[in-house]
């Protein structure tokens, strides 16, 4: 009999993992639900998860689909099964209606398992990388309570405002960093092209080159001389910070940094805050209890930081105590957010206060980036002529001292 190695959340919202033996992947997720558990995933030991699902004659592994192509499936499948469609006819005019290859595989995929017997959620699994943490286990709560399409409109919501708020912020360094590359571009020009045209002028004179000057013609030289060692430096710094980052510990200590950093400590923190709100909420709307809901939000806040303190909360909720303290008392979140979810307790509506909770602070990030990002450029474009200004300030004392004219 086949083995599966399974990862679940219990009754009382903690993580739950371990091996089963079971004739099939469906097997499992019963026995999982009928212990009061909630199922996240079950694969098969030695077979890559969904291979059960996926079409035979596939040789690579399918290529993540992209953010915006999951909530516009997502808000398309809602919209069918609104219309009074069965899941498998909404599934195949979604596949003849999409024009993309990669996503009428995808739909191809999920049509083929659903007819084959296999729940939808089970059939996510095998696109389970391109999915939010807490998709597949909504979809599966849908389905076991017969409230898939609310369950997917929902989702659609939350996953279109998560990439609105990305978007966003992707859009916003987009002119800054257009901006800084050029700053740079124009230092590298300054100092390896201009520069070295003016050396002849000072090795024929008699009067000894200013130390600034020397400075400056050293660092033109040494950028063109040894490019490649620098560029081989950056590259294996690069390489030993993104290995120190991948590691727990590291992470942690980063993220904690990131926090303390001004300006854009703030904007992680707000941003963060609104994931935690939004995913929340939806999961504690779709009917998910408090403790398996915030054990799953957990996983899905990006700050280590953030997400071990929202994992802490789990043991007070236990003990019969409210949201709003614990999360006062983890010193992250900030006041006003805890001082919402307070009332939202007290009123009864904690679900709505969640969700108005991360509008409130997805706007406060987009003001605080149109903020930020508008005093950036012009900071960068001072820094940049203050440094020009600099260097041609010293080649033309240097000229004018190797002329002995006064300055």
């Amino acid at each position: 009999m086949p083995r599966f190695n399974y990862k679940a959340v219990t009754a009382a919202g903690e993580l739950l993992e371990g091996e089963i033996d079971a004739p099939a992947r469906a097997a499992v997720i019963e026995r999982l639900r009928s212990q009061g558990h909630i199922p996240i995933r079950a694969d098969q030991i030695g077979v890559r998860a969904g291979a059960s699902i996926a079409p035979r004659n596939r040789l690579l592994r399918p290529r993540r689909l992209s953010p915006g192509t999951v909530v516009l499936l997502t808000r398309e499948l809602a919209t069918l099964l609104r219309a009074g469609l069965p899941l498998d006819r909404s599934l195949a005019i979604l596949r003849d209606i999409v024009e993309d290859g990669r996503k009428r595989e995808f739909v191809q995929r999920l049509l083929e398992a659903v007819r084959g017997g296999v729940a939808l959620a089970d059939a996510l699994e095998t696109s389970k990388n391109s999915l939010p943490p807490y998709y597949i286990g909504l979809v599966r709560a849908g389905e076991a309570g017969g409230t898939l399409e609310p369950v997917l409109a929902r989702l659609a919501d939350v996953l279109e405002r998560a990439l609105s708020l990305r978007e966003s912020v992707r859009s916003a360094m987009y002119y800054p960093m257009f901006v800084l590359a050029m700053s740079v571009m124009t230092l590298l020009l300054l100092l390896t092209v201009v520069v070295p045209e003016f050396r002849p002028v000072f090795e024929n004179a008699s009067a000894s080159m200013p130390t600034s000057m020397a400075v400056i013609i050293a660092i033109g030289d040494g950028l063109k001389d040894y490019w490649w060692a620098i560029l081989l430096l950056v590259s294996v710094a690069v390489l030993a910070a993104r290995h120190y980052v991948g590691q727990p510990r590291g992470r942690l200590q980063c993220d904690r940094w990131l926090l303390h950093v001004p300006i854009i400590g703030d904007i992680i923190l707000k941003v963060e805050v609104a994931r935690f709100a939004r995913t929340l909420g939806t999961l504690l709307t779709n009917g998910v209890t408090v403790l398996n809901a915030v054990s799953i939000t957990a996983g899905t806040v990006a700050n280590q930081v953030i997400s071990q303190a929202i994992g802490g909360l789990a043991i007070r909720l236990k003990r019969g105590e409210g949201l709003a303290v614990p999360l006062m008392e983890t010193g992250v979140f900030p006041r006003l957010a805890v001082q919402l979810v307070r009332v939202g307790e007290e009123s009864g509506q904690l679900e709505a206060m969640l969700l108005n909770i991360a509008d409130i602070y997805e706007e406060e990030v987009k003001r605080g980036l149109q903020r930020t990002l508008s005093l950036l450029v012009p900071v960068v474009t001072i820094c940049l002529g203050l440094l020009v200004a600099g260097i041609i300030s010293s080649m033309l004392i240097a000229i004018l001292g190797t002329y002995d004219l006064p300055f």
